[in-house]
């Protein structure tokens, strides 16, 4: 494995660009209808939770982020084999994500996001995430994920830590 340090430069977060990675969940025009005597648009089916293996059920969490130390390295990535995980900010405020599609991920093969304040993501079950990174002091973010079944430990966490130095998200 490299010991050199490989930077990240975020690229806009987009449907066709996230594609191998999950859902990127926004209001979509498309995806909308008025209901409540018109006086409410719903943005429909704009992600869909995969959370049931081995008995899971859908929950929902909110997570309070704060920033990172800059620069801010990548030294590792975590996946769930068993769900799903959808990040929805409450703030429109921009935060970054950074995945992988290598099976054994290193810095090199990592790919880094900058999503705005009224855009999520869902990873899809086992695709190599970095935990929740923000810019701004505090950030709240509405997740939806796997809770094990009742009475059921399950191992829906895996975390892959890198060699050497590994990789540098450069903000924009």
């Amino acid at each position: 494995m490299s010991s050199e340090i490989v930077t990240l430069r975020p690229e806009p977060l987009t449907a066709k660009a996230f594609a191998a990675f999950g859902q990127v969940i926004e209001a979509d025009h498309e995806k909308s209808y008025l209901i409540n005597e018109g006086t409410t648009r719903r943005f429909h089916d704009l992600a869909q939770a995969d959370v049931t293996d081995e008995g899971g059920e859908a929950i929902l969490s909110i997570f309070r982020g704060t920033p990172r130390p800059l620069p801010i390295a990548i030294s590792m990535l975590e996946r769930h084999p068993l769900g799903s995980q959808a990040f929805v900010p409450m703030q429109p405020a921009p935060w970054l994500i950074v995945v992988s599609d290598a099976e054994n991920p290193t810095p090199a093969s990592c790919r880094a996001f900058l999503a705005t304040g009224s855009q999520g993501v869902q990873y899809a079950k086992n695709v190599w995430h970095h935990p929740l990174l923000v810019l701004e002091p505090t950030q709240d973010f509405l997740i939806v994920d796997r809770q094990s079944a009742k009475g059921k430990a399950g191992d829906n966490l895996e975390e892959r830590w890198f060699d050497g130095k590994g990789a540098i998200l450069q903000i924009p």
